[in-house]
């Protein structure tokens, strides 16, 4: 009984399914041919200073780019955004509602589009680096061998030995030797992350951690240095530093919708995990750096900083498998696509958000998601990359 059972549910699951390929193609046969476009992620013209194009116009598969949708649906991820940017023009972008834990905001199920913003995460680290640059560019800092202490003489009395060795290089590359540990449970008290929005102080609490090793040996995740990046950059620059990075980047890139968010106890804007952006205007991040700093034709950062910051200088042990290196804020890797290696450089912000720049085939990918603390994430944007996007490319420049 139970397996005729059996039998008539999966035939009538079948019936069901039928019907509705039958009910889609009617419907896809029914629309216009911009409406058919614009479920495979023709990208909407908004006036946000992006050039919209066809995929095929700039070198690429669109019908392969079509199938994106259909791949996330397989792996049933919770993804939210797709961008994809060739030869500097918008070719691609698709969004998807769904289930999100935004921060400051309720969890739960949010529409997405081309004008909506969504949390970056830790993809917010890589901005702060293109900060510190331009920083740097207007002489606010000396460079990157700069002591952090001398740009914290009220924190002499808490900070503990070993932290006059420690130079901005060494928060750039993660590699301060400073006690830190971000990998426990949030609720371990343990886990210093959480420390940055529930001490008053989390500057003081970052200048007190003793070092356990001397710096430039060993790399370990640390968003308390990017926090004290952030907090370097609003002394030197004398603003906040949501508004030292409208005037210096987001203005500049013609980006107005933007929140950095600030840790709700303390007031720190969260320059490690708190930026929010549309996807397609974080694509401009990543055309900022493929242009080696410039947009349309102004030079936002200087070159020699983009190059700096691209440059592996650890393999990123213990995240990702370890098989990532790791640079100023910028993740270096790889996709095999076509059956040969294709180097990327990314932002990775938690839950999913990813930012891929591939400079040999001038392209971005952007993409968002909402896979807090799930076991793959992230997987979906680098399968979407290296299965679909990199193999539409056609030409080879």
């Amino acid at each position: 009984m139970r397996d005729r059972l059996s039998r008539l549910t999966i035939l009538g699951a079948s019936l069901v399914l039928a019907l509705s390929v039958s009910a889609n193609n009617l419907r896809a046969e029914s629309m216009s041919p911009s409406q058919r476009n614009l479920a495979c992620g023709s990208p909407s013209s908004i006036d946000d200073g992006w050039v919209t194009a066809s995929p095929d116009s700039v070198g690429m598969d669109g019908a392969l780019l079509c199938g994106i949708a259909a791949r996330l649906e397989q792996r049933a991820t919770k993804v939210h955004s797709v961008v994809v940017v060739r030869h500097g023009k918008l070719v691609f972008e698709q969004y998807f509602g769904g289930y999100d834990q935004p921060w400051g905001d309720p969890d739960g199920p949010y529409e997405f589009t081309a004008t909506t913003k969504h949390d970056m995460r830790s993809a917010s680290k890589s901005v702060t680096s293109l900060l510190v640059g331009i920083a740097i560019d207007r002489k606010l800092i000396p460079g990157v061998d700069e002591p952090v202490m001398t740009c914290f003489p009220d924190y002499a009395a808490v900070k503990q030995a070993g932290w006059e060795a420690i130079t901005l290089r060494h928060l750039l590359t993660m590699s301060s030797g400073m006690k830190w540990d971000e990998n426990l449970p949030w609720t371990d008290p343990k886990n210093d992350e959480p420390h940055l929005g529930f001490e008053p102080d989390p500057v003081g609490y970052v200048l007190s951690r003793p070092v356990a090793a001397p710096p430039d040996v060993m790399w370990s995740y640390n968003g308390g240095g990017t926090d004290l990046l952030g907090s370097i950059l609003e002394r030197v620059s004398g603003k906040p530093l949501e508004a030292f990075a409208r005037e210096a980047v987001f203005q500049p890139l013609g980006i107005s919708d933007l929140e950095w968010k600030a840790y709700p106890k303390n007031g720190k804007i969260a320059a490690a995990a708190g930026l929010r952006l549309r996807p397609r205007d974080a694509a401009k991040i990543g055309q900022l750096v493929l242009n080696r700093g410039q947009w349309n034709g102004q030079q936002i950062v200087s070159a020699e900083w983009i190059a700096q910051s691209t440059t592996p200088r650890f393999q990123a042990i213990g995240y990702f498998g370890s098989t990532l290196f790791y640079g100023y804020q910028w993740w270096m890797g790889r996709s095999l696509a076509g059956g040969r290696e294709v180097k990327w450089i990314g932002a990775f912000g938690w839950g999913g958000q990813r930012l891929f720049i591939v400079p040999e085939l001038d392209l971005v990918m952007m993409t968002t998601a909402a896979q807090y603390g799930q076991p793959k994430e992230g997987v979906a944007a680098i399968d979407i990359l290296s299965n679909i996007v990199i193999p539409s490319v056609r030409d080879a420049h």
